[in-house]
């Protein structure tokens, strides 16, 4: 069986082609059209740019699979239904309809953020099988959200909603933090850079509140904490490259630490025998550490690097797991998207 991938939530255009059989996985192609240079002078994505790049980039990244693989074919389209931008997602949608009646496949609609903890299951060839009960933990830019997983991913399986942010997301309180000490978009790396340039002792000795470290409850809260980061910076005279330095660490502990207790609240009560993150944010390699060193005895599931950002591969491979769970394929006109989509699978 072979599966197009089409990811166009977003700033990133995607398409990818993998082959399913015996449970192997053969990724044919991943291809990945970044719009980041042209929202970085905006400070954060643009809706009508990135739908304007879409319309272009779809078209050019199928013409480059069609280069790359003789005699293309494939069984269906995976689309990512949303969430996400609704001037992008429109584009995806009309791409994905165009090609679907071109090739005389149908279409099965997939939730994006399904897809970001599916596509940590990857391993090399296959998707594993992790025990349940897991505890998911989806972080990006534009959500922060905790699953529980519960039954069998290879036969019958339920998602349980357990908490999410009540403000910003993780993700855009990384971007935010960083426009302030004059880092452009996106934000993340360039706080995880500065936190690892730390060495010596803190001069500063800043400190920054741990929202809701003291609800019992699986919400995450982020606005608070930005607004503490901006006092620092207002209150400070002279904004030094050391005082950027002690920020960074400084917020990044206070992130970390708030995930890890939702997490770990979540593992104690489920009994939960894994952990699966997923979304932007985990391409933080200081986060990654510290989950590692922070949880034992259970096992986790982190994706790649390279995955944990949007792409069309992990689109593909969570279609597989609708399959299993018998969701249809629809008719091209059937094709339908939601910007607020909820996960239910």
């Amino acid at each position: 069986m072979k599966i197009l991938g089409i990811e166009s939530t977003c700033d990133e255009s995607g398409i990818a082609l993998i082959e399913f059989k015996n449970n192997k996985i053969n990724v044919i192609s991943n291809l990945l059209a970044s719009q980041v240079k042209i929202h970085r002078k905006y400070g954060g994505v643009v809706p009508h740019l990135a739908a304007r790049e879409h319309k272009k980039n779809l078209p050019y990244l199928f013409k480059k699979l069609k280069k790359e693989v003789k005699n293309l074919e494939f069984d269906f389209i995976a689309f990512s239904q949303g969430p996400g931008l609704a001037p992008a997602l429109l584009e995806g949608k009309k791409f994905t309809q165009k090609l679907a009646k071109k090739y005389n496949v149908k279409i099965l609609p997939v939730n994006h953020l399904l897809a970001h903890i599916f596509i940590s299951l990857l391993r090399e060839d296959k998707i594993e099988n992790p025990k349940l009960p897991a505890v998911s933990l989806l972080i990006s830019g534009g959500h922060t959200e905790l699953f529980l997983i519960e039954g069998n991913l290879e036969k019958n399986f339920k998602i349980k909603f357990l908490g999410e942010t009540l403000d910003d997301a993780v993700g855009e309180c990384f971007d935010k933090v960083a426009r302030m000490i004059g880092f452009p978009y996106p934000g993340g790396p360039e706080i995880e850079k500065l936190a690892k340039s730390f060495k010596g002792k803190f001069i500063y000795n800043i400190k920054l509140p741990r929202p809701l470290l003291w609800q019992k409850s699986f919400n995450f809260s982020f606005s608070g904490l930005k607004t503490a980061v901006l006092y620092k910076i207002k209150k400070t005279k002279k904004i030094t490259k050391r005082f950027k330095v002690e920020l960074a660490v400084e917020f990044q502990n206070a992130v970390f630490e708030v995930l890890l207790d939702r997490v770990k609240r979540a593992i104690n009560l489920f009994g939960a025998k894994t952990l699966i993150v997923g979304g932007g944010v985990s391409a933080n390699e200081m986060l990654k550490e510290y989950f590692y060193k922070n949880i034992k005895n259970i096992d986790i599931f982190w994706p790649k690097k390279t995955l944990a950002t949007d792409n069309a591969l992990m689109i593909a491979i969570a279609s597989i797991f609708y399959l299993r769970k018998n969701k249809k394929l629809i008719l091209p006109e059937n094709l339908d998207i939601d910007p607020n989509l909820k996960i239910n699978l």
